[in-house]
């Protein structure tokens, strides 16, 4: 048995995403082995974020600057915005570099079952930054689920009465996807979505 310390970082670590009582068990162990060089490189970087995050008050990312290190960068295209659910969801388009605008996190998706309504998502601050002007394109990359669609579909009646294209990702076929081991609602969203060859 481990002290009481060891097993209190134990079932710290097991609560993270991905990681269950044995990779807990494992990963703690790797740092107790390397505690003069790994835990101490760990042990500094956490509490470095731990006193410096911030949300961003323009599009709510995470970062340790506010406006965040996205929204400061001068070389993103001003005119385009691009509407996730979550944080993680902007950072893994973003690592995609594939969107070179601007980002808005809603914090959330609209759920009648679970309680959560347009006003406990940042959807008017979205909309007051489209008010004011700029914007040519939103767009809205919400997740492939029921409650994604319906976020996506209220925010674009939103701005349906506003100035600008509104945009959303496509769903369908993924590249090298056979048809085959695709589930029914992925084929009906690409025979929804198709579009001309010539």
């Amino acid at each position: 048995m481990a002290s009481q310390e060891i097993e209190t970082l134990t079932a710290a670590l097991s609560r993270l995403p991905g990681l269950g009582p044995r990779s807990a068990r494992r990963a703690v162990l790797w740092l107790i082995k390397r505690r003069e060089t790994a835990l101490v490189q760990v042990l500094d970087a956490l509490e470095a974020v731990r006193g410096a995050l911030v949300e961003c008050d323009t599009c709510g990312n995470i970062d340790t600057t506010n406006p965040c290190a996205i929204c400061a960068d001068p070389r993103r295209d001003v005119r385009s915005i691009c509407v996730v659910e979550e944080v993680a969801d902007l950072w893994a388009l973003d690592r995609a570099r594939l969107f070179t605008g601007r980002y808005h996190v809603l914090g959330g998706r609209l759920s009648a079952l679970d309680g959560i309504r347009p006003e406990d998502l940042a959807i008017d601050s979205l909309l007051r930054r489209v008010e004011a002007g700029g914007i040519d394109e939103v767009l809205l990359a919400m997740n492939a689920t029921l409650e994604g669609q319906t976020t996506a579909h209220y925010i674009a009646e939103r701005l349906e009465a506003m100035p600008v294209r509104v945009t959303q990702l496509a769903h369908g076929v993924p590249v090298g996807g056979e048809l085959d081991y695709l589930d029914e609602g992925t084929l009906a969203q690409a025979i929804r979505a198709r579009r001309p060859v010539i």
